[in-house]
């Protein structure tokens, strides 16, 4: 895939950093990424292996041709519970192979808080770590890095020669010499290479349980058996192409108790890190309040937050057990050590599946927590996982914040403490010279701090181009000299995602936005009040860490689960967006076909607003879009059959029975989805022989007690269900409402807007202003049955006039009749009976769905 889309979609990852590719290729099977590699190498073109593609330090995009595994190279190809091990292909999805080992009561302990879509080659490649790494290290699999638990590797040069590394004794090291070719060479210079560095590694490289940065020398020494496997993992690409992987399976406590240590802040929290640690957790994460905070400033899992106990930072310290009791009963014995000192914290354990999965959530809203927080400026990854031994992390994170005050950036604190891992998102100004120069400053200010305390530049995340130029600090010329060497054993043409850990480029380099990057300010019909009026801020709120490329569960991204494609997920068309904005690839601004394409499969069911960290709403781009796309062209027929579905239905009310007699007559129904760009196959929906409107024209309505309501009649109630209307009508009125509808017949546009038909939308909408503004108020409320009819007043309404009080007073007052009944504390009688709720897609993303789950 050479095409201008494809590459515009690629052309960065979740880091800093743009990269256009020379092209994409998504191999089928081995042999094709094989025979990719051998295109690749007859053309001297460079190449770039990408899982999920959602490194931090730009390891996944490259001026080179990007191999994408993440599609077809999915299996898994052997479980071995006996010798708890998985051999797999490089795409498969970490949590795919986890659900399976959980069968058995085995699990991967690496789990990155992006398992559900992070691929096992990309984690493999990163030298990824997670919350459940310390159960690893507990159960003496290392630090529970990737690399920790990488048993073998089937692997591929750039010259082509393909073979099977993993841990090597000294007969087979020998025997593997002395066999020769390529094979024999590479084992022989990477014998002499380690007769070389064997003393310097062991004085250099710091004894901290994340130290991730740098190549993983070390598993080359003896006393870690030459395992060249391990010693490939984290080179990030730039070494060899992962074939194939077996990596180590742990025993996974079948019962889990959580308990939650409140701290007075951030600090007090690090300082009892080590602490808790001593008494084997299988995870222990930290909570800075500030994060809380910033939560409740973004209407983000707000009632979750209320089961912290009190603190101003905490402790997440998991235990695990064969039972439920038993693994409480350890966290009961942690709690009476921790109360038997002085200065005891405010703690609160959680047995229960439901509770604890809510404080995960909270644990892993963090970036979401910390990016595009209102009335805060933008932040960015670019010192995000700095790492220190677990027993300093307090004093670190005092001396990381006077740093960050002296250069006047602020940031939130979290992290993996139990492994000293520290994870921020800081204010750097990376649109002008003077903002850029002042955060390469920092980066080598922070690089002396945290290499002060016996740390690593990077705890998780990588090098990539964001730090490798600051390698030097850490490990030491030499060292360095040494990554170059161990590189060019394996990749002599320095053909392998070049200019990243080796010979880097600039950190202030190929940004993603810069002093150059200066886009348009365009004239929207949409107002986006959330980013300043600025489409071009919408568009770059997708941080790239790519929860939309998920394979099951949730709403977003259902054409990506259905796909498989970047191109058709929401952080795809967002690249595509943000490219059209940039000009480069993608020249042709509103017109542009590859944005159009990228566009088209989009559903609008804006499940991105709800379900992406940073509330993407590539509903309302899609609308912007083509909106201006189609201004002076002709749109599908189907924007004209469905969009317009409002004025045919008042039409067809007229004569309700000739409309579905026609509807019904073969030869003119077949004719009428033809001009309608409707399929053959779909049946159309009746017309009510009476709508809802004229039925409560002749109704007589009841003596109220509790207050007038206006409820909206949506078109699909009013023309083809009015007996949902009714129902509510009588259900509002037997609970003491008048109900009360609209002086004239009104339409929210929700049709209009996937069709870009904005203009005509936003007629609509002033009129329901006009009709509605002078009545709606908290006294009178306006109840919807539609859910897509009340998310259009919450949101569309408001971005399309955010400072109309009209607006604002009908946003604010909307309710499904659900949500009325809740506010109001009207108690429905409960039924003997079970029933599956099934809530609307913009119910989900815009609305609150549990007042309809729990009537």
């Amino acid at each position: 895939r050479f095409d201008a889309g494809s590459r515009a979609i690629y052309s960065t990852d979740a880091s800093n950093y743009r990269h256009p590719p020379i092209g994409v290729v998504l191999p089928k099977t081995v042999e094709a990424l094989i025979e990719t590699v051998a295109v690749c190498r007859e053309h001297a073109a460079p190449i770039v292996n990408r899982g999920g593609g959602t490194s931090l330090a730009a390891q996944t995009c490259n001026t080179a041709v990007v191999i994408d595994g993440s599609k077809y190279l999915d299996r898994i190809l052997k479980m071995d519970c006996e010798r708890q091990e998985a051999r797999v292909q490089p795409g498969v999805i970490f949590e795919t192979v986890r659900k399976q080992a959980e069968q058995h009561g085995l699990t991967l302990s690496f789990d990155t808080s992006t398992h559900d879509r992070a691929t096992i080659g990309g984690m493999i490649s990163n030298n990824s770590c997670g919350v459940h790494s310390v159960l690893a290290q507990m159960e003496g699999y290392g630090s529970g890095r990737t690399a920790d638990n990488v048993d073998e590797m089937e692997i591929l040069t750039y010259d082509g020669c393909r073979m099977r590394v993993g841990k090597t004794g000294d007969d087979e090291l020998e025997a593997k010499i002395r066999k020769g070719g390529r094979e024999g060479e590479i084992y022989a210079k990477l014998k002499a290479f380690r007769d070389k560095y064997a003393d310097l590694i062991r004085a250099r490289y710091p004894d901290i349980p994340r130290r991730v940065s740098g190549y993983n020398l070390p598993q080359l020494l003896p006393e870690k058996h030459f395992h060249v496997a391990r010693a490939l993992a984290g080179t990030e690409g730039t070494c060899v192409t992962i074939l194939e992987a077996t990596v180590a399976l742990v025993k996974n406590p079948p019962a889990r108790a959580l308990l939650v240590i409140g701290y007075p802040d951030i600090y007090q929290t690090g300082d009892h890190a080590a602490e808790v640690l001593e008494q084997r957790p299988v995870g222990l994460e930290a909570l800075d309040g500030r994060l809380i905070d910033n939560m409740k400033r973004k209407g983000l899992h707000v009632e979750l937050t209320k089961l912290l106990p009190e603190g101003g930072g905490w402790l997440l310290a998991e235990f695990g057990g064969d039972s439920e009791e038993q693994a409480a009963e350890t966290a009961r014995r942690v709690m009476a050590r921790l109360e038997a000192r002085g200065d005891a914290p405010h703690a609160k354990l959680f047995t229960s599946k439901d509770e604890q999965e809510a404080i995960w959530t909270i644990r892993e809203s963090g970036l979401g927590a910390t990016a595009y927080v209102p009335g805060t400026p933008d932040t960015w990854e670019g010192w995000e996982d700095s790492a220190v031994p677990p027993e300093r992390v307090g004093d670190y994170l005092r001396d990381l914040r006077a740093l960050f005050h002296r250069y006047g950036y602020e940031s939130v604190l979290y992290g993996h403490f139990g492994q000293g891992c520290i994870h921020c998102r800081i204010n750097f100004d990376l649109r002008d010279k003077e903002g850029i120069r002042n955060w390469r400053r920092f980066l080598d200010d922070a690089a002396e701090l945290v290499v002060s305390y016996g740390g690593s530049l990077s705890g998780e995340h990588g090098d990539g181009q964001a730090r490798a130029e600051l390698l030097p600090k850490m490990f030491g010329e030499e060292i360095v000299q040494a990554f170059r060497e161990f590189k060019g054993i394996w990749d002599p043409q320095n053909k392998m995602n070049p200019g990243k850990i080796v010979d880097p480029y600039p950190i202030d380099a190929e940004l993603r936005i810069g002093p150059r990057y200066h886009p348009p300010r365009l004239k929207t019909y949409f107002q986006y009040p959330d980013d300043h009026g600025e489409f071009s801020r919408a568009v770059l709120r997708c941080v790239g860490v790519g929860k939309c490329r998920h394979h099951e569960g949730g709403v977003m991204c259902p054409s990506y689960m259905a796909t498989h494609e970047e191109e058709h997920g929401t952080r795809g068309r967002a690249r595509a967006l943000f490219e059209m904005l940039h000009g480069g690839i993608i020249s042709k601004g509103w017109q542009s076909e590859e944005v159009r394409e990228a566009l088209d499969l989009c559903l609008a069911c804006k499940g991105c607003k709800r379900d992406c960290p940073v509330n993407v709403d590539m509903a309302t781009y899609k609308a912007e879009f083509n909106a201006h796309y189609y201004k002076r062209r002709l749109r599908p027929r189907s924007a004209y059959s469905m969009g317009l579905i409002y004025w045919w239905s008042r039409l067809a009310a007229c004569a309700p029975g000739v409309a579905n007699a026609a509807l019904k007559t073969p030869g003119l129904s077949r004719l009428i989805k033809t001009a309608g760009g409707i399929h053959p196959k779909r049946s159309f929906p009746p017309y009510a022989r009476q709508t809802f409107r004229s039925w409560m024209k002749k109704h007589e309505p009841r003596i109220a007690s509790r207050g007038t309501v206006l409820l909206f009649p949506d078109t699909f109630t009013n023309f083809f269900r009015p007996g949902t209307g009714v129902a509510a009508v009588e259900v509002l009125e037997h609970l003491g409402y008048e109900v009360r509808i609209p002086k004239r017949i009104l339409c929210c546009g929700r049709p209009l807007y996937d069709k870009g038909m904005l203009t005509t939308a936003r007629h609509l909408l002033r009129q329901i202003m006009r009709t509605l503004g002078p009545e709606i108020s908290e006294e009178t409320p306006l109840v919807g049955l539609e859910p897509a009819c009340v998310a259009a007043f919450r949101d569309e309404l408001i971005n399309m006039f955010p400072k109309d009080e009209r607006a604002r007073r009908i946003a604010k007052n909307s309710y499904m009749l659900c949500e009325l009944l809740a506010k109001d504390g009207v108690r429905l009688p409960e039924l003997p009976a079970k029933a599956k709720v099934h809530v609307h897609c913009n119910h989900h993303a815009v609305l609150d769905a549990a007042p309809s789950r729990r009537s």
